[in-house]
This record gives C-alpha cells, sequence and structure tokens, in this order.
C-alpha cells in the first residue's frame, strides 16, 4: 500500500473513532432523559458505521473505471430518489422538512448521497468534453443542468446548507478542469443574489441572520444557540474540562451531538485537543489532495479532488458555525456528528476516492476526449 493512501485511511479512521468516543460523550445524558437508554445514539451510529464500512468495502472491489461507467445511472437514480423523498408517505417530514426515508429503525437522506453522485457525473462529463470546455452550450451546460436539477430538488426539502454546499464543488470542479473563467465568473456571480434571495424569503433563515450579527440581542430566541456554543468553547480553556464532562450537553447546547459536536469537544479537550482535531482534519485533507495529483486521469482527479473539497468545506462551515464565525446552518462534522446518512455516504466516498486513484484497466477506460452527453 503507498504510504500516501496508508496515510489518509489511518487519518479517516482515527476520525471516525473519535466520532463514535464524542457521539457517547455528548449524547449519553439527553439519550437518557429522552429515550431511557444513554446509547441509544451510539448504538444506532454503530449500525451505521457498519452499514457504512460495507458499503466502503463494496466500493474498494469495484474495477477501477466501473465508477465512471456508472456515473450517469447513479446520477439518474439519486435524481429519482429526491422527487420521491417529498411524497408524504414516502419520504419522511421531521421538523418541517422532508429529507428522509425511513425504513424501522434506520433513516437516510439521499441528498447525502446526491453529492457524491454530483461529483462523479460532473468529473465524467468535463473530463469527456475537455475540448469543449470553451464552449458554454456544447461543453458546460449539460452538467450545470443536472445541478441545477439537484439543487433544486434539496432546496425544497428544505436543505439550503447541502444545496449551497454541492454548488460551490461544482464551481470549483469547473475551475479545476480548467473552464474558462469567462464562464465561471458569470455562474458565481449569478450565484450571489439567488443566495441573498433565498435568504431573504424564509423569515428562520433571516432570524439566523440577524442573531449571527448579534446573538446576545436575543438571548433566548435566535441567538441561543450560537451563546450557548461560545459558552461551551470559552469554558474549555486550554485543556478543557476533561471527557465527558461538558456542561452545556446538559440540555443548554442544542443538537450537541450533531450540528454542534464541536463545541462540545471544545469544552472537554479545549483549546489544544480542538487544534489536535482540526490538524488531523488537515492532513486528511492533504493527503487525500495528494492521492487525487497521483490519479491515472482527469476523471480520478477531478473526481478524488471534488470528494476532498467536499469534506473541507463540510468542515470549515461546521466550524466557522459553531464558532459564530457564519450564520448558523446545521452541517454536521464529516466523519465525527451523529448522522446516519452522513456517516454512510462520507465512509462511501473515501472508497470512490481510493478507488478512482488506482490504475484504470484499458478493458473499462473510457476515451477522454469523447464528446457524448
Amino acid at each position: 500500500m503507498r504510504p500516501d493512501r496508508q496515510a489518509f485511511i489511518i487519518l479517516v479512521s482515527l476520525l471516525v473513532a473519535l466520532g463514535v468516543v464524542m457521539i457517547y460523550s455528548s449524547s449519553a445524558i439527553y439519550a437518557q432523559e429522552i429515550y431511557k437508554d444513554p446509547l441509544f445514539f451510539l448504538k444506532r451510529h454503530l449500525i451505521y458505521l457498519a452499514i457504512g464500512l460495507v458499503g466502503f468495502g463494496w466500493i474498494l472491489s469495484l474495477k477501477p473505471g466501473i465508477l465512471r461507467q456508472w456515473s450517469k445511472p447513479m446520477m439518474l437514480i439519486l435524481l429519482l430518489s429526491l422527487v420521491l423523498v417529498l411524497i408524504p408517505g414516502i419520504g419522511t417530514k421531521v421538523s418541517g422538512a422532508r429529507r428522509w426515508f425511513r425504513f424501522g429503525m434506520v433513516s437516510f437522506q439521499p441528498s447525502e448521497f446526491a453529492q457524491v453522485a454530483v461529483i462523479l457525473y460532473m468529473a465524467d462529463v468535463l473530463t469527456r468534453k475537455r475540448g469543449l470546455l470553451k464552449d458554454f452550450f456544447q461543453g458546460v451546460l449539460p452538467a450545470l443542468l443536472v445541478l441545477g436539477m439537484t439543487f433544486g430538488l434539496i432546496l425544497i426539502e428544505p436543505d439550503l446548507g447541502t444545496s449551497v454546499a454541492t454548488a460551490v464543488v461544482a464551481i470549483l470542479m469547473l475551475f479545476l478542469a480548467e473552464v474558462d473563467w469567462k464562464i465561471i465568473a458569470p455562474i458565481f456571480l449569478a450565484a450571489i443574489p439567488v443566495l441573498v434571495m433565498l435568504i431573504a424569503i424564509k423569515p428562520y433563515r433571516m432570524r439566523r441572520v440577524m442573531a449571527y450579527m448579534n446573538p446576545w440581542a436575543d438571548p433566548e430566541g435566535a441567538g441561543f444557540q450560537l451563546i450557548q456554543s461560545l459558552v461551551a468553547l470559552g469554558s474549555g480553556g486550554w485543556l478543557g474540562t476533561g471527557l465527558g464532562e461538558s456542561r452545556q450537553k446538559l440540555f443548554y447546547l442544542p443538537a450537541a451531538h450533531t450540528d454542534f459536536i464541536f463545541s462540545v469537544m471544545g469544552e472537554e479537550l479545549g483549546f489544544i485537543g480542538l487544534t489536535i482535531i482540526l490538524i488531523l482534519f488537515f492532513l486528511m485533507f492533504w493527503y487525500g489532495i495528494r492521492l487525487a495529483l497521483s490519479a491515472p486521469d482527469s476523471f480520478g482527479m477531478l473526481t478524488a479532488t471534488g470528494i476532498i473539497m467536499l469534506f473541507a468545506l463540510e468542515t470549515l462551515v461546521h466550524v466557522a458555525v459553531t464558532t459564530g464565525t457564519i450564520p448558523t446552518k446545521g452541517l454536521p462534522l464529516p466523519f465525527i456528528s451523529y448522522g446516519g446518512s452522513s456517516l454512510i455516504a462520507n465512509l462511501m466516498a473515501v472508497a470512490v476516492l481510493l478507488n478512482v486513484v488506482r490504475p484504470v484497466t484499458p478493458a473499462v477506460e473510457l476515451p477522454s476526449e469523447s464528446i457524448a452527453a
């Protein structure tokens, strides 16, 4: 096994193991109070972890090049699932959002898997249409149409954070594919007023923006979660209060085991602990990029880089939200936050990355200059 590949797998494994520990630490008391079982969330997390590892092993066992052949069918299946999840009786509605399919005690969000499908699809299209990327209509538009459908369907759920993260990664992939900046710039500039409008038309999003600007103006309402997050981080000091000793998780900080798990880690592990964790993430991104650059073809490079950018963006947003750097928006911390579909999708995305950077066999390699849609 190549050193870069080995280091990447070890780093991901460390983050997953840390997630298991922190989910139990941050959720046990809450789970005991609500479900009368302190292991409620941990047991479900371990089930999702087992499912994710099975998916990881299966994807890793596929021959190099197969994922590229499957990119369009997978994108079609995920688009269909994003439609089905919106239908009452099929999709499950939780807290006003219809994002989940539920099968007994297991549930998952198709939007989490759609992000990886978008990356694979765009990598395939941008590679096959490389000679046409200066032509917006023939080279770039097909990928943007699929991206637009995915963005719109996820937005309807509603899930602005996931849809924006998907769009940002897709635009970065256009840049990596060397699409003319005269094409990328208008797309980026047009997205800004759309994002502002999407925030402005929803009162709860505007309340989050106002709370971000001054959370103490509404300390028991919109600003409550951010204030409790900052209290948790500040209480940790340099060395933390100790593993399992967080006070903010005792029904003060909402979503302590999901969207604000970084705050609990800051309280229990302190500044030094958070620094070590962020170093682990940075090294994972570093080795992931090194693997992407070693890919045997443009498809592998674009896919692997897209996945690493998605992990990096989700990590950056999660940390920024919990520290009050940007307005509150729920995005899990990759590999650490509780969230079944997120963990499964992330582990499968890691397997996709490791698969596409392996040498492609001639039997399944696709021509890079084909202009087929």
